[in-house]
């Protein structure tokens, strides 16, 4: 029987659906991953005006009819986050969640520690400062995605070696293991790791999201953290993240 219901939601992504609608992948408090038609955005007069873009925290009202896709019958904006979205350095950081929260979190399944995650890191991002490397190195998007891994279940031992349970001395991180490792247990496939990059990827796993960028991590920890987060995607998931490359 087709009914309504309303729910916090953030927008993942957007693409046009023929003339005038757009298909939303949304992450919602109440039913985890949905998919919704808007129909009429794209109109001048829509009534939902900008507020169903990419990165918008917003409260819908969705209609569940008897197809995939609900529709989207009300909207209105919690946070627009237009600071993250009008600064490239910000979007860029930006998108690389949404990504990872559209290929971790598939199923219509609430995790409300999931969609808190991802609120937290949106409202972060808008007071993120732009910096001069790449975004796929940016501490806050780092640490969202290491947190992400955690309630996804995937989350790499980095506290001591996964094969002889030695804390001192790792050297990498195998991820056939899920883990890191010792010297001695080093195997083909593992990733060289620093001190400092294990340091940084425990800081930013722990330290909550709004402190991410204040943990003054270098380059070195920043390469190391994503080597561990680019190998638990692809090895425990089976993908890349396109935003990660660009």
């Amino acid at each position: 029987m087709a009914r309504s219901y309303t729910t916090e939601a953030v927008v993942l992504r957007s693409f046009r659906f023929g003339e005038a609608d757009r298909v939303l992948h949304l992450y919602t408090l109440d039913r985890g991953r949905v998919g919704a038609v808007a129909k009429g955005v794209r109109k001048t007069k829509s009534r939902f005006g900008g507020r169903l873009e990419p990165l918008s925290h917003v409260e819908l009202v969705l209609h569940q009819g008897s197809g995939e896709l609900h529709t989207v019958t009300g909207a209105s904006l919690i946070r627009s986050h237009d600071r993250a979205r009008a600064e490239p350095y910000r979007l860029s950081a930006g998108l690389i969640g949404l990504e990872a929260m559209l290929r971790l979190y598939t199923e219509q399944e609430a995790n409300e520690r999931a969609f808190l995650a991802l609120t937290r890191f949106l409202d972060a991002l808008d007071e993120t400062p732009p910096r001069s490397s790449r975004a796929a190195l940016d501490p806050l998007a780092l640490s969202f995605q290491l947190k992400l891994l955690w309630l996804s279940g995937y989350l790499p031992h980095l506290e001591a070696c996964v094969e002889c349970g030695v804390e001192m001395g790792l050297v990498g991180f195998l991820p056939a293991a899920g883990g890191a490792v010792c010297q001695t247990d080093a195997a083909p496939g593992t990733i060289s790791l620093s001190p400092e990059g294990l340091r940084g990827i425990r800081g930013l796993l722990h330290a909550p999201l709004a402190v991410a960028a204040t943990l003054g991590l270098g380059e070195r920890a920043t390469r190391d953290a994503l080597a561990v987060i680019t190998t638990s995607y692809e090895h425990h998931g089976g993908f890349r993240l396109r935003t990660l490359s660009a």
